[in-house]
């Protein structure tokens, strides 16, 4: 009795390993970084580009794969210096996107810029973009 316990213990075991590992995902992870003046209902970027008018609203989206939890943080510079640094705390299952803007009432002054993305503070990725009047 006490032997076939124990090899039932050991076929359940050995099920809930093969269970876990063939059930697993892959840890979410940022794929690409898109900037643009406007986004799709699912936070994707419309219209990508890399140059902006003063006025302009500018959206970067932080696509994803993977599942998990993480904090995904948006760095803007302007002239060397951080102007924006918002973070916002994530959860997906599969593939998901981000959202960061950067808008200024009184208009952006031109020049180069750039926004760092950041996944649980590990830098991922930097894209540069241009203000011009």
């Amino acid at each position: 009795m006490i032997r076939s316990t124990g090899v039932l213990l050991l076929l359940v075991l050995a099920l809930s390993i093969a269970a876990g590992t063939c059930g697993s995902r892959d840890p979410l992870r940022a794929s690409t970084i898109q900037l643009g003046r406007s986004l799709n209902p699912d936070n994707t970027v419309s219209g990508h580009t890399t140059r902006f008018k003063p006025d302009d609203t500018i959206y970067a989206s932080v696509l994803t794969t993977g599942s998990g939890s993480a904090t995904i943080a948006a760095r803007w510079t302007y002239a060397g210096r951080v102007v924006s640094e918002p973070r916002k705390e994530v959860q997906y299952r599969g593939d998901a996107a981000t959202e960061f803007h950067l808008e200024n009432n009184a208009g952006f002054p031109p020049g180069d810029y750039s926004v760092e993305i950041l996944v649980n503070g590990k830098p991922v990725g930097t894209r540069t973009f241009r203000v011009e009047k």
